[in-house]
């Protein structure tokens, strides 16, 4: 939205005022319900605007976007208008970042602008799918019902996601656990040890010869390590950020063992639960496939979606278009539950039946793996431990034979 600098009078006193409003009309508005009289209006560029909507993105939780709905959704069933609704939701937030972002779409609401279009001012917090959900609640006369059927939708995937990560926690700590001591033993412990083989005068060997030669190369060149290291670091994380790097990634997760598996589970649940939601609230199906598809984070998924609307477009059933994809990447349940559903007419609730399921499978499988990683893990740092051991054994060992 443009910025304004704007001169007005209130209460007999001039006031100058930068600010971003949709249009002037909202601008004029906005002024005169705050019992104000425009003197002069002058379009203006934003200083920071790009670093202010990153900031949003940066502060604004999931969690307050998923309260903002249900809270938005109650007022409105209510009675209260949308924009006293959104009045009343900045007071009580805590968060200055979503207050800023509020009023100025209450500004936009106020000068007649609708919710949804106020809302896709702020792509980096309001998604597509907020957005679709919200306009499509507009246009039915069920805002509230699509708001708090959003704000649900938003809570199990942000739930999933969690779930997921936490999982990832446990092996990730045990990991840099085990390098972080190995490192210390290798700059501390070893080169005691050194010292003492060399007062033993016997021919070292290799695996100890292994073991001091890194000890030395980690103290002599402990900076360049490290940097090298965070430069590696950097490196992945920055390939991993374009689309090549993604890509490469989405098809590596689909190809380990236990990873792929979840994987696939958590995009068919995202899916169900995202077509469900967005059907539910009025959305065609095509608009709701490609929503579905903008969604999903893991490529192969993307365009299956993509695929899937054109056909659907064209006559063909979802469910067909689904099951009939290269590489089978939904599970086969996917495509014959909602086969099921599209022959009962009931393809919201089998949508829904199917995320549950799957939810519920991602549940079971993330407590399963902190069950199958751990034995893997001690068996890992048993080896390390003994390859150690053996290592700063062995020249004992030698001279026990050369006595």
């Amino acid at each position: 939205m443009p910025f304004y600098k704007y001169k007005f009078i209130k209460d007999g006193e001039k006031h100058e005022k930068t600010g971003e409003f949709a249009d002037k009309a909202a601008l004029y508005a906005a002024v005169r319900n705050d019992g104000g009289s425009i003197i002069s209006v002058e379009e203006t560029k934003p200083k920071t605007s790009a670093l202010k909507l990153f900031s949003f993105r940066k502060k604004i939780k999931t969690q307050e976007i998923i309260t903002l709905a249900r809270n938005l959704s109650v007022m409105l069933d209510a009675g209260l208008s949308v924009s006293r609704a959104l009045t009343v939701l900045a007071k009580q937030s805590k968060s200055r970042n979503l207050v800023e972002v509020l009023n100025k779409i209450n500004n936009s609401v106020v000068s007649g602008v609708t919710l949804s279009k106020s809302l896709e001012a702020y792509p980096n917090i309001f998604s597509n799918l907020f957005v679709s959900m919200v306009r499509a609640g507009e246009e039915s006369g069920q805002l509230s019902n699509s708001l708090r059927i959003v704000a649900d939708q938003l809570e199990k995937t942000h739930t999933l996601s969690k779930k997921i990560k936490g999982a990832m926690i446990y092996p990730s700590v045990i990991v840099c656990v085990m390098i972080a001591i190995g490192v210390l033993a290798m700059i501390f412990m070893v080169p005691t040890l050194t010292e003492t083989f060399k007062g033993l005068e016997v021919e070292l060997p290799l695996p100890t010869r292994v073991i001091i030669a890194i000890s030395d190369f980690l103290r002599m060149n402990f900076i360049l390590t490290i940097g090298v290291v965070l430069v590696l670091v950097f490196g992945i994380i920055t390939m991993i950020r374009t689309q090549k790097g993604k890509n490469v990634l989405d098809f590596i997760i689909l190809r380990l063992p236990l990873i792929n598996t979840i994987s696939r589970e958590v995009n068919a649940a995202r899916t169900s639960r995202t077509l469900s939601s967005l059907i539910s609230s009025g959305v065609d199906i095509v608009s709701a496939i490609n929503i579905t598809s903008a969604v999903l984070q893991n490529h192969y998924f993307k365009n299956l979606l993509t695929e899937s609307a054109k056909q659907v477009q064209m006559g063909e059933l979802l469910s067909s278009s689904i099951s009939n994809s290269k590489g089978n990447l939904f599970p086969v349940f996917v495509g014959e539950m909602l086969a099921v559903g599209e022959e009962t007419g009931k393809v919201t609730d089998m949508l829904e039946n199917i995320a549950d399921y799957y939810e519920s499978e991602v549940d079971q499988k993330t407590k399963d793996m902190s069950t199958v990683i751990e034995p893997f893990l001690m068996i890992l740092i048993g080896i390390a431990v003994g390859i150690f051991a053996v290592a700063m054994l062995l020249p004992t060992y030698s001279l026990v034979d050369a006595i």
